[in-house]
């Protein structure tokens, strides 16, 4: 953790609970302990930011795409008014139980519904169902974007925001020489096809591994 980071932490303030607070800090233990990619866990500044923009919002209607082991739902969740609910998507199955308890020990059960499976299946119910969300939180596979977004701006209330992990990808997306691996590039043309959207307004803010913020006009 640099300093500045560390520093940035330190001096921000935080509504959650006691109980909210100590099972972030256990799953992300847990997190560590129990899986091979706990890089993928959202960090602690980046939890209370999403979670800001939450209550700044209003929401109450929140969709996730890449759940992974809860940190990120439980940051958004605690953030909720009483009446407020979350879905939230992950194609592992084997990581169930361990969501599960953390949304347990976080005493959020009841606000928030894990959907297991491939998320466009799930995206595409979801617009036949006719659901609407005032917020939309996309950190799933990143080759995917794209038609994550089609499929969630269906989904997105006219003003509502959608919230994209991962879009600076390392700074391999502004790199002197461009990978030419699959998510490299499809997050190359997520961020174009963002920017040349007239449908929406976006900003790129360079917290941890860039988050794109997209409100829809």
């Amino acid at each position: 953790m640099d300093s500045l980071y560390k520093y940035s932490l330190e001096h921000s303030s935080s509504a959650r609970s006691e109980r909210v607070e100590q099972a972030l800090a256990w799953l992300q233990r847990q997190t560590f302990l129990r899986t091979n990619h706990s890089r993928m866990l959202s960090g602690a500044l980046q939890g209370q930011f999403i979670g800001l923009l939450v209550k700044l919002t209003g929401a109450r209607r929140i969709l996730e795409l890449g759940t992974f082991t809860g940190y990120s739902a439980i940051c958004l969740a605690s953030a909720l008014p009483h009446d407020g609910l979350l879905d939230t998507l992950e194609v592992n199955d084997e990581l169930e139980d361990l969501i599960l308890e953390s949304f347990e020990r976080a005493g959020l059960s009841s606000k928030i519904g894990l959907h297991l499976g491939d998320c466009k299946e799930s995206l595409r119910q979801f617009v036949d169902e006719n659901r609407c969300y005032d917020l939309i939180y996309i950190d799933a596979n990143k080759r995917e974007y794209c038609e994550y977004y089609e499929l969630c701006l269906n989904l997105l209330a006219p003003g509502g925001l959608m919230l994209a992990d991962n879009v600076t990808w390392d700074g391999k997306v502004c790199a002197e020489k461009i990978s030419l691996d699959k998510q490299t590039q499809s997050i190359i043309r997520f961020n174009n096809l963002v920017k040349n959207d007239p449908r929406v307004e976006n900003l790129i803010l360079p917290l941890r591994d860039g988050l794109s913020i997209i409100r829809k006009v």
